[in-house]
């Protein structure tokens, strides 16, 4: 019997990708560790290793193909002795129609949706017609209110998926005929909807304008930003940092490493600086786990890195061990291949906190949303010149730079911030005693 190739999951919470480029045609002859295509989730390019060897009997979906669930089928490979007469019990193309159950089964057994709990039985509109959706936007509809027959689904023939439910605003179910009255909805489920695609092309029916597709990162960032607003109860602490005595360290340091090629940038100061404070200040190196709090033993840093189109968030595990050096070489690394997609998930997902800065892009401070689960994220602004009070009272002129702390209340309370973000401070107005 034919081996079917299946749409991989290349991380924990991939659901669906893009088929961009197949890297071998019907009739090639794979071995186990060949590359077979290029897969396209929300956040890189990968490439996909064949695992079985044999032939390539037939490729069931066509290059550019978006949307197409993890463990659909994609490929056949056929064994010794078969030919192309055998696919014919083989699993049909994604986008035929008796592929929707194989999306369905698929679904629920990727890593995401296999430790959810039992997902709601498929919905019907109030004519009685079937409702198509994935079982875990079924599982996030029912948790968040959301009527689904008011969802537009954006998957393969209109199937609601996660992101479509993830971006919606809750708002009270249709209660069912002759059934007792509805409850009233949870506060959650009370938040007002914006304006429909409808509404805005109508608003905007007379005037010059351009429509940008979504693509897959631009969905996952509006579905996660939108929940993290929605979910997360964030407070904000802001300090100044008087940047003058790391400015002249950075420089002597720098001049004793330009033979080695090494030239250290503020922003690898303030990775030290938060890494070593999450170490002094251990209960706040923390992550929400939905009901319970995990908090690390290492500080794994995470810094928004901005891309064409969105942002990525490498991340940079043991932070506190490694020398400022060592901390910038990789942060160069991860930037780089960054903008160029190249980045594996386990590069950018995790960390129990995270850095912002724009600065360098001159804005003087901001608020950070939090990229959950982390616990807290640092905005930072950028340093400027500005007359302050010194030691001795006297007026002095100072570079002062503002930071502000968006912290998770589930998981740091106010005192706890704000001693976290003490240890910040004085590791960056005291940067030789980082080096200890």
């Amino acid at each position: 019997m034919p081996t079917e190739i299946l749409m991989p999951a290349l991380s924990p919470t991939m659901e669906e990708g893009t088929l961009a480029k197949w890297l071998v045609k019907e009739g090639d002859s794979v071995s186990s560790g060949d590359l077979l295509a290029e897969i396209e989730t929300d956040k890189a390019t990968m490439e996909f290793e064949a695992v079985d060897e044999g032939v390539v009997g037939k490729l069931l979906v066509a290059e550019g193909s978006e949307g197409v669930q993890v463990n659909t089928p994609i490929a056949v490979l056929l064994d010794d002795g078969e030919s192309a007469d055998d696919i014919a019990a083989a699993a049909a193309p994604a986008t035929a129609p008796e592929a929707t159950n194989v999306a369905d089964a698929g679904e629920e057994k990727s890593p995401a949706a296999a430790a959810e709990r039992a997902v709601p039985p498929a919905p019907a509109s109030a004519d009685g017609t079937r409702i198509f959706a994935s079982p875990l936007a079924r599982r996030i509809a029912a948790d968040k209110g959301l009527d689904l027959s008011a969802i537009t689904g954006s998957g393969p023939r209109g199937r609601i998926v996660r992101a479509d439910v993830e971006g919606a605003s809750a708002a009270p179910a249709a209660p069912v005929k002759d059934s007792p009255a509805t409850p009233a909805p949870a506060p959650a489920a009370l938040a007002a909807a914006g304006p429909s695609t409808d509404v805005v092309l109508k608003t905007y029916a007379d005037r010059a304008f351009e429509e940008v597709a979504l693509d897959g990162m631009r969905k996952t960032i509006a579905a996660r930003l939108t929940e993290a607003k929605q979910t997360i109860p964030h407070f904000y602490l802001r300090r100044e940092v008087r940047l003058d005595a790391l400015l002249k360290f950075r420089s002597q340091l720098n001049g004793q490493l330009a033979e080695r090629g090494v030239k250290l940038s503020v922003n690898d100061f303030i990775i030290k600086a938060c890494a070593l404070a999450l170490q002094a200040v251990p209960d706040a190196n923390a992550v929400w786990a939905g009901d319970r709090i995990l908090r690390l033993k290492p500080s794994d840093v995470a810094v928004a890195v901005a891309i064409e189109g969105g942002l990525f968030t490498p991340v940079l595990q043991d932070a506190e061990m490694k020398s400022l050096s060592a901390l910038s070489a990789q942060m160069k690394d991860l930037a780089t291949r960054a903008r160029e997609r190249k980045l594996a998930p386990h590069e950018y997902q995790g960390g129990s906190f995270a850095i912002s800065n724009l600065g360098m892009m001159g804005i003087e401070n901001f608020d950070a949303v939090i990229n959950p689960p982390h616990g807290a994220i640092l905005a930072v602004g950028a340093g400027i010149k500005k007359p302050v009070v010194g030691d001795d009272g006297e007026l002095t002129v100072a570079t002062v730079m503002s930071m502000t702390l968006s912290v998770d209340h589930r998981v740091i309370d106010g005192a706890l911030g704000a001693e976290l973000l003490a240890a910040i401070v004085a590791n960056l107005e005291n940067p030789i005693a980082m080096l200890a």
